[in-house]
């Protein structure tokens, strides 16, 4: 079994019908899927490894290797570490892009213009599955946004370095776990594998594909879709050679969105609406989440607060 590849352009041709399908199915079947020809400049998405790669190098390697996790595997004896994982992270949001790096020369504009393009292929991506769905065009970027329409939906960007590691089975680079909020785009490393995502209870590779970006969908999706596309189980693998680059972006709710099942994906029996997915305030969910990000999902919509 391969991950879905996806050709982005072909849906403004003539296949644009079995491209729309194709998604579809993606999005049903595995929750994960890879996008060619995604609108996204190659020359962009180069800078973007140039300077990613710059940055960890510059200003995060050393600080790495005297982290706690490399702490604690030098001192741990033959048990696997269970509650930490082997990456290095920053993120990087509307809110704090001052903050962003001043030593890597082009840092902080090539990570502006490539989150820039970002969000608009989210925004094409969800468009897409209100089509497939059946929903309204703008269905899920209004529910994102919450009442009075205000764009108030969160897109955020974790960029992420997995360094090499000398004991790869007694750590886990990033455990297993579903995403919390909406559309997740990750542009991977092009030669250092480890990410993986649960199939029919097999972990599977997400190959490394030259400048592709692979999407994922996240729990907020599961629900809007009334549980139609689900919101795939994955992991990163530790390795013992390369330093794998991922950068990983977030379209979420706004906080104070209420998200819910969309009406016209719920069946109506004896009267009764099926309520497999509670009414909630997505803020509400990240609470819990942030608790149980690493525990089955399930528990986690019948945790929150019903609205």
């Amino acid at each position: 079994m391969a991950i879905p590849v996806i050709d982005f352009s072909k849906l403004n041709g003539d296949d644009r019908a079995k491209t729309l399908a194709e998604i579809a199915n993606a999005c049903e079947e595995w929750g994960f899927f890879q996008l060619v020809n995604n609108g996204i400049a190659e020359e962009l998405l180069e800078r973007v490894k140039k300077v990613s790669s710059e940055f960890y190098k510059v200003e995060r390697e050393e600080n790495f290797k005297n982290s706690k996790v490399v702490n604690l595997l030098n001192e741990s004896d033959d048990e696997k570490l269970e509650n930490v994982d082997w990456e290095d992270v920053i993120t990087l949001t509307d809110d704090n892009v001052n903050e962003w790096s001043y030593q890597t020369s082009g840092f902080q504009e090539t990570m502006k213009e490539f989150r820039y393009e970002l969000k608009i292929l989210a925004e094409k991506i969800m468009e897409v599955m209100d089509e497939n769905l059946g929903l309204p065009k703008g269905y899920m970027k209004k529910a994102f946004n919450g009442e009075g329409g205000e764009n108030n939906a969160f897109f955020g960007t974790k960029l992420c370095h997995y360094p090499p590691c000398p004991i790869p089975e007694k750590v886990t680079g990033l455990r297993a776990h579903t995403d919390a909020g909406g559309v997740i785009l990750l542009f991977q490393d092009d030669e250092v594998g480890g990410l993986q995502v649960l199939k029919d209870g097999e972990w599977i590779d997400v190959q490394p594909l030259k400048n592709t970006i692979v999407i994922n969908t996240g729990d907020q999706i599961e629900v809007l879709s009334n549980g139609r596309y689900k919101s795939a189980w994955h992991r990163v693998l530790s390795t013992i050679d390369g330093n794998r680059l991922s950068i990983a972006s977030f379209y979420n709710p706004s906080l104070k969105a209420t998200i819910a099942p969309a009406p016209q994906l719920v069946k109506e029996t004896n009267e009764e609406m099926d309520q497999t997915y509670p009414k909630f305030v997505f803020g509400d969910y990240i609470s819990v989440y942030v608790q149980q990000k690493f525990l089955p999902k399930e528990p986690r919509f019948q945790a929150v607060r019903a609205v």
